[in-house]
C-alpha cells in the first residue's frame, strides 16, 4: 500500500502542483494564488484513503483535483471522525 508521502510525490510528478486547504467556511482555498473554490465545481480526478489498522482516527483522504480553469492541485483531509468541521463541509460538497 502507498504510504502518503509516496501519493504526494506520485501526483506532483502528475502535474498536482498546487495544495489546497478547507477554509471555515466550507470552500477550498488555492494554497498558491489564494483563490477560493466551490468544492461542487471542483473534479476529482483521483481519490486515495489511508486506513489505520485498528484506529478510526488514523483515517485519512487524499484527492487529486481540477478546478473549472483546469488547474490541478491535491488536498488531504482526516476522513470519518477526526475531519474538521470545515473538512467535513468541503468533503459533503464535492462531487
Amino acid at each position: 500500500m502507498e504510504t502518503l508521502v509516496e501519493a504526494l510525490e506520485r501526483l506532483r510528478a502528475l502535474g498536482y502542483a498546487s495544495s489546497f486547504s478547507a477554509t471555515d467556511d466550507g470552500e477550498l482555498r488555492c494554497e498558491d494564488c489564494d483563490t477560493r473554490h466551490d468544492p461542487a465545481t471542483m473534479r476529482i480526478d483521483e481519490t486515495v484513503r489511508f486506513e489505520g489498522s485498528s484506529n478510526p482516527g488514523d483515517e485519512g483522504i487524499l484527492l487529486a483535483l481540477r478546478c473549472s480553469c483546469e488547474m490541478r492541485g491535491v488536498y488531504t483531509s482526516a476522513y470519518g471522525p477526526a475531519a474538521t468541521t470545515a473538512d467535513s463541509a468541503v468533503l459533503t460538497r464535492l462531487p
